[in-house]
Order: structure tokens, then C-alpha cells, then sequence
């Protein structure tokens, strides 16, 4: 077999990519230009940061990191010129109508031309402000809908949500549509655009009180968790990922819709090369403290399968999916694909504890002294509530104590308390976000993406090059071979 079958389909295509900085866009670029060099254009919508234009950003955030190095290698002096060619940053925000695009010109460019948009953008952050998460969540992604629809050659939409949008289900999650209104507690439906409103009202309150944008920022991440929770959602990522779907399924008309629900993305399996990762991730933030020897224990339970899946296998079921559905007009379908491993391929959390246990009994962390950190087993609590206790026990009351010394020495030891009382804050904070997913009972099923290999096998494309099947993932080897190594050389920075 040859890649024939999908590196012809990729020729010649136009494809617009919202979130191209973001960690799994990145592969996803990388991956269409090393498939297909004729590709026509991939335009990247980007934000400007810090008044650095888009084309700066192209050049520092995506195509200067490690990721493309197979590629600078393979093309050698013609790396920059071939970029150029192919790869187009438009300055942009899809928070905004028309995706923020001023140029005209280039808006009527963009619309003549592009035949596929991957939607990638979104913030991830579990307790964010409600109005950035709706504004890039949920109507950022009714913004880029709408502008696809009004593309001439449009023949595929592509979104990246999030397998959580389940909220905390157990047993079997089904690759199920969301219907608009939905609530995941059953007893009332929600109204997305009243919903905008009520969160616009919110804010124009405070900033009619003059609240500081300190309180702003805050009274905002207070308010999206309620609205999650009020809809039986644990946060405001998934609450607001989940009514974006909701959108996207009443208003798409006739484009064919594919929803990409990935579970916890980790780093490459196989391509370009293994362990390449960006930033430190969900669970890696555990592998870490862990193996800094600042996590002793932690509330979970060690039965619950922490849902894991490379971020290439994620780009590979992309991309297929991209071939197979592409102008699927005469169906009009929304076709939704749980990319994950916990029903085929399950990995528990006491199983993960024992890899990154074992690897670094054998890689032990250099401290900044020199010294060779020296862990033991991570000790997990059946209950968040006695964690809790151990936490009042251990740190909130000797804290209480420290708090009145400072005051009977005259504030002596304010920068002391204030920082240990930052730090307490933020780990109760965590174990309370953490929470539905250290203690999940679920187990997404996948025979969507099992149909869409079979699909893909009938139409001869090579399902090596475009691995997606997780029972492939051979854990110990590629936790402690791959995962943390690249997570310790790639994702931390410092």
C-alpha cells in the first residue's frame, strides 16, 4: 500500500485552521504538510499577542518549534520559501463576526478559495472567565460555522471538541449528538443566546459598579462554574464545548459536520518522531510534582481509567475523516468520533501511578541543588472529603497559627503566610476541579471510529501512516519510553 489514496485527496485543497498555535493544531499542520507538499494553502487564522502581527507568531509559536524538524531537515534551504508558499497567517479572532477579518479583500479570498475548515480554537482552562469560554467555546465556533457556510467551494466542517462534554456519566458514553437546549440533568433546557445575555448582563453590572478587573476576572470564573453546575456540567470548559456542539449541530444546513471528541491528548506516539509534547498537560501536572517529590498523595480512585491517546493518533483520525467525509452534501450528516483508549485499551490510574513510579525509581529528578530526588508510591484516598481533612490537619491549622504570630509580631511573617496560604488555596482548588475526572466512571465506546477504520481500509489507505487504533498503545512502553521523557525534554520549559 501507498499514501496515494489520501495525499492525492489533500492536493490542491484549501483548508482554514482556527487554534493553529494550540498543541494539537500544530501536529495537524505539520502532518498535512509533510503528507502533501502540493497542498494549496493552509491559511492559519491567528490573533495578535502583544502586538506581535500573525506572521510573527507563524514564525515563532508553530513553525520554529521541534515539531517541524523532519521537515527543515527534509527540505533544507527550501524550508522557508516552501512555508511561505504554502502556509498563510491571517491576523483574525473567531470571538468576533466574520472571524475579526477587516481586509475585505482577504475575506473575499478566503471565502472564494477555502473547501475545508478545521475548528481547533478553544481555552481549555476548567474554571476560566464564562465570558471568554462562551465567547471562543461556544459562539466562537457558531462564528467560524457561519463563515464556512458562506465559503463557495465549502465542502467540510471539522470541529475539535472534547470527550468530556459527557460531563460525569458513567459505564458506556455513546458518540451521541447534543441537541440544542440540552441539559445533561434532564429537568430543564437551557437557551444558548439567553444564556449570552445573562452573562453580558452579569458583566456590564459590575463594570457599571466599577469593579476592578481583578473582581471582574473573578466574579466571571465564579459565575461560569455555577452556570456548569446549575446545567449538570463539573466546569466551565466542557459546559461551554458542549453548547458549542449544540450550535453547530442546529445551524450547520446541509455541510457535513464531524465533531472530533478526543479524551486526554498526550504526547506523539510515532510522528513526526515519539514524545513530542507542548507544556505540561492535565495528568502530566501529577507525573511532574510527582517526580519533583512534591506529590505524596492525592484523592482518586485507583480503578478509574484515566482516558489517554496520543496526539498523532488523534491528527491521523483527522485526517481520515477529513477523506472520507468530504462532500457528503446528499446526507447531510454530523457524524461524531470519541478518539480515546479507555473501552479497547484501558489504562487505570493505579496502573499509571506504577509506570511513572517505576521510571523514576530508575530516572530520578535532579533538584536545583544537584540532588537526586527520592520518591515513594503515591498514596491515593478513596475520599476527596478526607483528603480535605488531612489538608486542615496537616496545613490549614498550623496556617491559622502562623496567621496570628504575624500578628503579634507585627506582620513579621506576612509574605510567609500569604504565600503559604496561596499555595494551600490552589491545591484544594485542584483536588475540587480534579475531582470528576480522578473519580470518573466512565468508558467512552468508539465504534464510530472503529467504522470510520473500517471505511478507510475499503478505500486502501494505509493504516499504518494513519494509525488511530488505541489497542496499538503498549503502555509501559510508551509511558516510560515516550511520554515522560518527551514530557521532561518538550513540555517543561524550565
Amino acid at each position: 500500500m501507498d499514501l496515494d489514496n489520501v495525499t492525492k485527496f489533500l492536493q490542491g485543497k484549501t483548508i482554514l485552521v482556527t487554534g493553529a498555535t494550540g498543541f494539537l493544531a500544530k501536529v495537524f499542520i505539520e502532518k498535512i504538510l509533510r503528507l502533501q507538499l502540493n497542498v494549496n494553502k493552509l491559511y492559519l487564522l491567528l490573533r495578535t499577542s502583544n502586538d506581535k502581527f500573525a506572521t510573527q507568531r507563524l514564525k515563532d509559536e508553530i513553525i520554529s518549534t521541534e515539531l517541524f524538524r523532519i521537515l527543515r531537515d527534509k527540505w533544507g534551504s527550501k524550508f522557508d520559501a516552501l512555508i511561505s508558499s504554502k502556509v498563510i497567517a491571517v491576523e483574525g479572532d473567531i470571538s468576533s463576526q466574520n472571524l475579526g477579518l477587516e481586509d475585505s479583500k482577504l475575506r473575499e479570498e478566503l471565502r472564494k478559495e477555502i473547501e475545508i475548515v478545521v475548528n481547533s480554537a478553544a481555552t481549555t482552562l476548567m474554571k476560566g472567565r464564562y465570558d471568554v469560554a462562551l465567547g471562543i467555546n461556544t459562539f466562537g465556533a457558531f462564528n467560524v460555522l457561519n463563515f464556512g457556510k458562506k465559503c463557495d467551494k465549502i465542502k467540510l466542517f471539522l470541529h475539535i471538541s472534547t470527550a468530556y462534554v459527557c460531563g460525569e456519566k458513567a459505564d458506556m458514553i455513546l458518540e451521541k449528538r447534543f441537541y440544542m437546549g440540552e441539559t445533561l440533568k434532564g429537568t430543564h433546557s437551557i437557551n444558548i443566546f439567553e444564556e449570552k445575555r445573562t452573562m453580558e448582563e452579569q458583566l456590564a453590572q459590575l463594570q457599571y459598579h466599577g469593579a476592578p478587573d481583578k473582581a471582574i476576572k473573578s466574579s466571571m470564573k465564579e459565575f461560569g462554574l455555577e452556570r456548569a453546575k446549575l446545567n449538570g456540567w463539573p466546569n466551565t470548559y466542557v459546559f461551554t464545548k458542549a453548547m458549542g456542539e449544540m450550535l453547530l449541530g442546529h445551524f450547520k444546513g446541509d455541510l457535513p459536520l464531524v465533531i472530533i471528541r478526543p479524551t486526554m491528548i498526550a504526547s506523539t506516539y510515532k510522528q513526526p518522531f515519539p514524545g513530542w509534547i507542548e507544556g505540561v498537560r492535565t495528568f502530566d501536572s501529577f507525573i511532574v510534582s510527582y517526580g519533583k517529590g512534591k506529590l505524596t498523595c492525592f484523592p482518586a480512585n485507583p480503578n478509574t481509567i484515566i482516558d489517554v491517546i496520543p496526539v498523532d493518533m488523534v491528527v491521523n483520525a483527522m485526517v481520515v475523516a477529513m477523506k472520507v467525509h468530504y462532500a457528503e452534501r446528499q446526507h447531510a450528516c454530523e457524524t461524531i468520533y470519541h478518539v480515546s483508549s479507555s473501552f479497547r485499551n484501558p489504562l487505570t490510574l493505579s496502573d499509571l501511578r506504577n509506570l511513572f513510579h517505576c521510571y523514576f525509581i530508575r530516572n530520578p529528578w535532579i533538584d536545583a541543588n544537584g540532588l537526586r530526588v527520592k520518591v515513594g508510591q503515591l498514596t491515593f484516598f478513596s475520599k476527596v472529603n478526607r483528603f480535605l481533612l488531612l489538608m486542615q490537619l496537616k496545613y490549614v491549622l498550623p496556617l491559622k497559627v502562623l496567621y496570628l504570630v504575624n500578628i503579634l509580631c507585627c506582620q513579621r511573617f506576612k509574605k510567609i503566610y500569604k504565600n503559604l496560604n496561596r499555595k494551600i488555596n490552589f491545591i484544594i482548588q485542584l483536588v475540587k476541579l480534579y475531582e470528576p475526572y480522578t473519580f470518573f466512571l466512565g468508558s467512552f465506546n468508539d465504534e464510530n471510529l472503529v467504522e470510520l477504520q473500517r471505511v478507510a481500509e475499503e478505500q486502501g489507505i494505509d493504516l499504518v501512516e494513519f494509525n488511530f487504533d488505541c489497542r496499538s498503545i503498549e503502555w509501559e512502553e510508551y509511558m516510560t519510553n515516550i511520554h515522560i521523557p518527551g514530557l521532561l525534554k518538550y513540555g517543561i520549559k524550565s
